[in-house]
């Protein structure tokens, strides 16, 4: 946790392998190829201590020696949602983790002036109804974005969520748990602050260009 902070709802996942990724994250020399494999990686760790605590039963499995009682998923896998762009990147990963999932995307563009977010696509698979969602997207910053994300999600019908981002801004973190205390949040790092643009600081500057190769 890179603020030295405590915020309720967010869980700040502890991991030596997940810090060592997002050291590499972190630093402007990594390439777009790296950043991307690396981004993919982190969303695998994260996705898997999201779900942590899916409900689970027992069933019968046969091994080539015996049968036993095992423990197993009691239901479905959930929805796996990917805010674009730079979403795309963690939910690469998850979907190694959770291959059986259905994913859906929430298209949202923030307006550096004002800081807002609007939303220019929404494709969600009618399961998010039964099975709840994940959200991901690298960054929570001012929290604009994430709460929309969210309450376009949860208007599709989606009956619980969960909120997986790479870093955090306290402001970020306050305002999606201010707008959606139901939801909790699952991050790599709880950073610093915001600075006059909205941007994370230390950061890891903007996560789809980074990811893309692209300029903003």
């Amino acid at each position: 946790m890179s603020g030295g902070e405590t915020m309720d709802g967010l869980t700040v996942v502890d991991h030596a392998l997940l810090a060592h990724r997002l050291a590499a994250l972190r630093d402007a020399a990594t390439p777009s190829p790296r950043f991307r494999r690396l981004l993919a990686e982190i969303g695998a760790i994260l996705a898997t201590e999201a779900t942590r605590d899916l409900p689970s039963t027992t069933a019968t499995v046969t091994t080539p020696l015996t049968e036993m009682r095992h423990r197993v998923l009691a239901g479905p896998e959930p929805v796996l949602v990917a805010v674009l762009r730079a979403g795309l990147g963690l939910l690469d990963g998850a979907m190694g983790v959770l291959p059986e999932a259905p994913v859906g995307h929430v298209g949202l563009v923030r307006d550096e002036h004002t800081l807002k977010p609007s939303q220019y696509m929404l494709r969600m698979p009618p399961e998010v109804t039964s099975r709840g969602a994940i959200l991901f997207d690298p960054m929570l910053a001012t929290g604009g974005s994430a709460m929309a994300a969210v309450q376009r999600v949860k208007e599709a019908g989606a009956p619980h969520l969960r909120f997986v981002c790479v870093v955090a801004a306290p402001e970020g973190v306050r305002t999606l748990r201010a707008a959606h205390p139901d939801v909790p949040i699952f991050a790599a790092a709880l950073d610093e602050k915001l600075d006059h643009r909205g941007f994370i600081v230390p950061g890891l500057g903007d996560a789809g260009d980074r990811c893309f190769g692209t300029e903003g």
